[in-house]
């Protein structure tokens, strides 16, 4: 029997959506089928949402608490509470004790993570301001784990749904410093990742990755930037030589337009906003936010704390169903390379 991974899901910001979308979830059991959920927060926080969202004629929603990772029971949806003071919940709210429970309830999931207590890890969404403190000084969850387990290694963020994989060259920086960013050894780094992790996570044998170029119409032969000149088509080459099936640069707004992305196994975009604003356009719903590069597997919904509509039951929680099958999807197919 093929294992299922035990995974660990922090609850987020509170007073954001993470709460719902857990609930609407693990309503349905047929999850527990490809995994063994972890749910690290409060129950005090979920029993609140369930009343609030009217929830609790849902007898699926009865978890398993336990004190530690260790004991989980691999038929229920079990729950560490990781802090036991009853805090108000303020839906729609950012507030400086959402921000320190997030970080408790992360903390307690990477220290366990760091035990092979849990396999994977899911993480709901958290307010990258309230949350900031000595030991969390990060732009956000990639840099977080990056710190903790990448040892100085270069990891990639990749935006994942069926049908589509979009990472990013350079992640959380000022646009204004983009340009001077890149280099030819960040896109190799990032490139060499990339198709690392088709191989290895989504078990592609010959992966196709196109490149975006950074200028609009992908500098018009230098007419309008030279970075694709001077950066990233000397790249491209380099890895052609070594028998990767790389392209680009294409021009970014009509790639997507052209529906060129489904032709590739993956799209390499040079800047955070160049390669989410159409992933999101096209796969909003079902979007899914997973750390490439890194010894662990970690994914995220591709949504954040979406305070406007917090506790209003209009949160949608499909992506965090797809980031929990992902990260089991990826925890088995590297355990299949390791065999």
């Amino acid at each position: 029997m093929e294992h299922r991974p035990t995974i660990g899901i922090t609850i987020g910001d509170f007073n954001g959506v993470g709460p719902e979308i857990i609930l609407k979830v693990f309503s349905d059991l047929a999850i527990l089928k490809f995994c063994t959920p972890i749910i690290y927060g409060s129950n005090k926080i979920l029993q609140k949402y369930r009343k609030l969202l009217n929830a609790e004629d849902n007898q699926n929603l009865q978890f398993f608490y336990i004190k530690s990772a260790d004991q989980h029971n691999s038929k229920k949806v079990n729950l560490i509470n990781c802090w036991e003071e009853d805090h108000q919940i303020e839906p729609g709210k950012s507030t400086d004790i959402a921000g320190q429970c997030a970080f408790a309830a992360l903390k307690l999931a990477t220290e366990d993570l760091k035990k092979g207590w849990i396999d994977a890890i899911v993480t709901c969404p958290i307010n990258k301001k309230n949350i900031q403190n000595e030991e969390f000084n990060f732009p956000g969850h990639t840099e977080y784990f990056a710190h903790h387990f990448s040892q100085g290694k270069d990891n990639l963020m990749l935006m994942v749904s069926e049908e589509l994989r979009v990472a990013v060259v350079t992640g959380h920086i000022p646009l204004s410093k983009v340009p001077q960013s890149l280099t030819k050894e960040l896109i190799t780094s990032k490139l060499s990742i990339f198709l690392q992790s088709l191989r290895k996570d989504f078990a592609k044998n010959k992966p196709r990755i196109a490149l975006l170029g950074l200028n609009p119409h992908a500098g018009e032969e230098g007419l309008l930037g030279s970075e694709e000149k001077d950066i990233i088509i000397p790249v491209v080459e380099e890895f052609k030589k070594k028998g990767e099936y790389v392209f680009g640069p294409y021009p970014a707004d009509a790639f997507f337009g052209n529906k060129l992305d489904q032709k590739f196994d993956g799209v390499l975009a040079m800047y955070h906003d160049q390669g989410l604003i159409p992933f999101k356009s096209l796969a909003f719903d079902s979007g899914v936010n997973f750390s490439a590069g890194m010894p662990i597997v970690r994914t995220s919904p591709d949504h954040g704390t979406a305070y406007d509509i917090a506790g209003k039951g209009l949160a949608d929680e499909n992506s965090l169903r797809q980031a929990i099958f992902l990260v089991s999807e990826i925890f088995t197919n590297r355990r299949k390379v390791l065999v």
